[in-house]
């Protein structure tokens, strides 16, 4: 498994907007221009100084097929459509992807 961690952060009066277009809109786009090979997305955010919104959004793949497959050849590029970056104060332009060695769910 391959996970690709980015980070954005906003407003507190965009945060709401902002999270239910990830959730509603691009990871949908996600899972359709990646195929089989999606297996799912976290977001998490905090607030940082009372003004600012940071999150922080990790995405799964099976393979490193499959983060190319939806990325493109070159991968590391965040994905940041036009809508998020209207409601982005600053964000990644860069991605990290880290092989998931050993884990456990409970």
């Amino acid at each position: 498994m391959i996970i690709r961690i980015w980070h954005g952060w906003t407003t507190p009066e965009n945060a709401e907007e902002y999270e239910q277009l990830v959730v509603e809109e691009n990871y949908d786009t996600i899972a359709e221009r990646t195929g089989d090979g999606y297996r799912g997305f976290e977001i998490a955010r905090r607030e940082q100084d009372g003004d600012e919104i940071k999150y922080v959004t990790i995405t799964r793949f099976d393979s490193w097929d499959a983060v190319e497959e939806f990325a493109g050849e070159d991968y590391e590029e965040a994905y940041v459509p036009p809508k998020a970056q209207e409601l982005l104060t600053d964000y990644d332009e860069r991605v990290e992807h880290y092989e998931v060695r050993d884990g456990e769910e409970v």
